[in-house]
C-alpha cells in the first residue's frame, strides 16, 4: 500500500502535521485490518481450532521519533493526549484508556530487547468500530508493535508479534482471552482464511474463495467492553469442567475431546458439577467438530454447507455457552430468514457486537435493509452492515 492510493492515510498525515507540527524526523505509517472469525468461537482459549480471517476494515498508526524522551499519544477520534517519559511510570493505569494497551506492547517489547534510545509521538485513526467484536484492541496492539519496531528497527516475526500482543491482555489487562485475534491479524493473507490450532499455534491457509456470494458483518452498535462482559467467567467455567474432566480423560484442553467421548462423559459432569457445565463443554466440542467441517467445505467451495455450520454455531453460542444476547440473536434470526443468506453467526465474544452473515452479492441492498428494519423494530438500535474481503495482516507502509 502506498500513501498516495490511500486517501485516508493522505488525511492522517495532514492530520499528524496539523497536531504535531513539521520535523526533520521522517513520519512512518502502519496499517492493522480488523479481524472476523468465520466459525470457532469460545475455544480459542480451550485449545481448539478456529477458523479467522483479516478483513479490510483498518487501524491506521502515524509515529515519528522526538529528539527528547517525551512520548506523546492521540487518537483522531479522542479529544484525549496521554503523555509520558521513555523512562518514566508506564504501568497499567484504567484512567488511561488505549494508551495502556501502547505502553503494554512498549514494555513487553522493550523486555523482548527493543532498544529506544529517544522519544515519539504518534496519531491513531481507524475505521473498525470499538467493542463490536472484531478486534480493535487487538488491531491496536498490533499495528503498534509493528510501528514501534520498524522504528527502533527491532526485528519480530509475526507470531511473536502475535504473542506479545496476546501478553498485554493477559498480564498487563487482566483480560483472560486466547490467542487467535492477535494471531489472524498479524499473519492475515488476502483471500484466505487461518485454520489455526490454538494449543500448538500450528496454522494452515484455507482459501477463502465465497464468489458469488459475501461475507457480510453485521455491526449491532450496541458496544461493549469485553473485561466488563461474562468472557471471564466462561473461562472460569470451561477451566473447572477441565479439572473434573481430567480426572475421567488424559487431556490437556477441553477441546481434546471428541463428540464421542463427551457424549460418554456427559452424564457424569452435568451430576457433579451441574447441567451448565455440561452445555460449555458441549459447545466447545461441537464447535471444534464444526470448525474441521468448515475448513473442508472451504476447501471443496461448498459454501452451503458453511452456511448450515455457521447457523449451528450460533444456536450452540446461544443455547449451549449464553453469550449472544438479545441483540445478536435478532440479527441471526433476521439474516437467515433471508433468501439471499445461506448463513449467519455473531462473530466474537458476544454480548452484543457483530455478527456475520453469507449473503449472494446481488442480494446484499435487500438484506441490509430488511435485516436492518427488523433488528431496528425489535431492539431499538440501528445495526450498520459491511461487505468485507479477507486482507493482508499488520504492515508498515511504504511512502
Amino acid at each position: 500500500m502506498n500513501l498516495t492510493d490511500d486517501i485516508q492515510l493522505q488525511e492522517l498525515k495532514n492530520a499528524f502535521i496539523s497536531f504535531y507540527g513539521n520535523s526533520e524526523e521522517k513520519i512512518i505509517f502502519a496499517a492493522s485490518p480488523a479481524r472476523i472469525n468465520i466459525i470457532g468461537e469460545h475455544i480459542d482459549y480451550n485449545g481448539g481450532l478456529v477458523l479467522p480471517a483479516s478483513v479490510n476494515l483498518y487501524l491506521r498508526i502515524a509515529l515519528r521519533k522526538r529528539r527528547d524522551k517525551k512520548i506523546i499519544y492521540r487518537s483522531v477520534k479522542s479529544e484525549k493526549v496521554f503523555e509520558f517519559e521513555l523512562d518514566g511510570n508506564l504501568a497499567f493505569d484504567e484512567e488511561k484508556d488505549y494508551a495502556n494497551y501502547l505502553n503494554g506492547m512498549f514494555l513487553f517489547l522493550k523486555e523482548r530487547g527493543l532498544k529506544a534510545d529517544t522519544g515519539f509521538e504518534l496519531l491513531i485513526t481507524s475505521d473498525i468500530p470499538q467493542g463490536s467484536g472484531i478486534s480493535s484492541s487487538a488491531a491496536l496492539e498490533l499495528c503498534f508493535g509493528k510501528i514501534i519496531s520498524h522504528a527502533f528497527d527491532f526485528e519480530i516475526n509475526g507470531v511473536e508479534l502475535a504473542k506479545t500482543g496476546r501478553r498485554v491482555e493477559n498480564e498487563f489487562l487482566g483480560l483472560k482471552s486466547g490467542i487467535m485475534d492477535q494471531f489472524s491479524i498479524a499473519m492475515g493473507k488476502k483471500n484466505q482464511a487461518l485454520l489455526l490450532d490454538t494449543s500448538s499455534l500450528e496454522y494452515e491457509y484455507i482459501p477463502l474463495e465465497t464468489e458469488p456470494y459475501r461475507i457480510v458483518i453485521m455491526n449491532s452498535n450496541k458496544p461493549r467492553k469485553l473485561t466488563e462482559s461474562k468472557y471471564n467467567e466462561r473461562k472460569e467455567e470451561c477451566e473447572k469442567a477441565l479439572a473434573f474432566l481430567q480426572k475421567e480423560k488424559d487431556i490437556n484442553f477441553l477441546c481434546d475431546l471428541s463428540v464421542s467421548d463427551f457424549k460418554k462423559l456427559e452424564q457424569g459432569l452435568a451430576s457433579n458439577l451441574g447441567e451448565k457445565f455440561a452445555r460449555r463443554v458441549r459447545h466447545c466440542v461441537t464447535e471444534m467438530d464444526r470448525v474441521r467441517r468448515s475448513a473442508e467445505a472451504l476447501k471443496n467451495k461448498d459454501l452451503k454447507l458453511l452456511g448450515d455450520y455457521l447457523n449451528q454455531s450460533h444456536l450452540s453460542l446461544k443455547d449451549d455457552y449464553e453469550v449472544t444476547g438479545k441483540e445478536l440473536d435478532a440479527l441471526f434470526f433476521a439474516a437467515v430468514k433471508e433468501k439471499s443468506c445461506i448463513g449467519a453467526r455473531m462473530t466474537g465474544a458476544g454480548f452484543s457486537g457483530c455478527a456475520i452473515a453469507i449473503v449472494h452479492k446481488d442480494g446484499f441492498e435487500d438484506f441490509a435493509e430488511r435485516v436492518g428494519k427488523e433488528y431496528t423494530e425489535q431492539t431499538g438500535f440501528t445495526a450498520s452492515f459491511f461487505a468485507c474481503q479477507a486482507s493482508d495482516g499488520v504492515s508498515v507502509i511504504s511512502v
